[in-house]
């Protein structure tokens, strides 16, 4: 499966970049390929390309905040959640995401 992700806090800083590590983590655990973009203090890091987001299968924001851009997702599964979740569990976290997409 294909996922691309932001993750954003509301300090936008410490938990937006342990929730990408996490997502990374956690989707690469069960086989996936993923790309997570940061908007955090410093701006936007890793900026999903629109050939990314159409190439994606689902699409997962770990954010605890409104994010920017989020209207080119539109079309797309999109599973939200709060950073706090991939933190804690992230392989249990994209278990859930298959099980979710298999129903769809």
């Amino acid at each position: 499966m294909k996922i691309v992700a932001v993750a954003a806090c509301t300090a936008g800083i410490a938990h937006t970049y342990i929730a990408r590590e996490k997502l990374i983590k956690g989707a690469q655990a069960r086989g996936h390929e993923i790309k997570v973009e940061t908007q955090g203090t410093i701006g936007t890091e890793n900026e999903l390309s629109s050939a990314d987001v159409a190439a994606a299968d689902v699409v997962i924001l770990a954010v605890d905040i409104k994010i920017g851009g989020e209207e080119r997702f539109k079309g797309k599964p999109i599973i939200r959640v709060k950073t706090e979740t991939v933190i804690k569990s992230p392989v249990q976290f994209v278990e859930k995401v298959e099980k979710s997409l298999a129903t769809i």
